[in-house]
């Protein structure tokens, strides 16, 4: 049966988008619940580097955090830059946040310090800050570059003082990886086509 993808207004748009990352933001607080619930069972998800076994823990790391002060250190950055980063569509933005995961989670398990456990959504935070601060230039896009120029200016020192290698506790490789996954991200996923009105 033959059919036609129906546009969506802008407004609709924005409303699938504010609840994808609501959604998406809750879950990570009810993990965390879950986990101190089990005694931190779910850190085990973590990233070990270079331990063949951890391959399967890249994905679901990214939905892990070390307590509730990490989840919440998290959660307005992906909020906001999850929201603006969906505006564009949610099957691209999935696609998006899934190389940036990846990307991120396999470059922790190859060059991250050994005996160090690396979970959280830092990763995919500052791919979509790359991914948002260049999208607009590689697409050729003014409100796409109005978009990355506001990102940049709101979180830029806060990006800068994460890649600080000086930082206890804080993996710096995580955030620099996910950096570099999200702005060849927005070069792998540079649209073809004028956007839609």
């Amino acid at each position: 049966m033959a059919g036609r993808e129906l546009e969506w207004s802008r407004g609709d748009r924005a409303k699938a988008a504010a609840k994808l990352m609501v959604g998406w933001v809750a879950l990570l607080w009810l993990l965390e619940v879950v986990d101190v619930a089990s005694g931190h069972a779910l850190d085990g998800l973590g990233i070990t580097p270079r331990t063949p076994s951890e391959l399967v823990d890249v994905v679901p790391a990214a939905f892990i955090h070390f307590g509730f002060a990490h989840v919440a250190a998290n959660s307005v950055p992906l909020l906001v830059m999850g929201f603006l980063a969906a505006l564009g569509g949610l099957r691209r933005f999935a696609a998006v946040c899934a190389l940036i995961i990846v990307a991120d989670g396999l470059g922790v398990w190859l060059i991250a310090p050994a005996h160090t456990n690396t979970a959280g959504a830092s990763g995919l935070i500052f791919g979509l800050f790359g991914y948002l601060l260049v999208t607009g230039l590689v697409e050729r896009r003014p409100l796409g570059v109005l978009v990355g120029l506001l990102v940049g200016a709101v979180w830029g020192t806060s990006i800068l003082v994460g890649l600080a290698p000086t930082q206890s506790g804080v993996s710096w490789q995580g955030h620099l990886l996910g950096l570099v996954a999200g702005v060849a991200t927005a070069f792998v996923f540079k649209r073809r086509t004028p956007e839609p009105a």
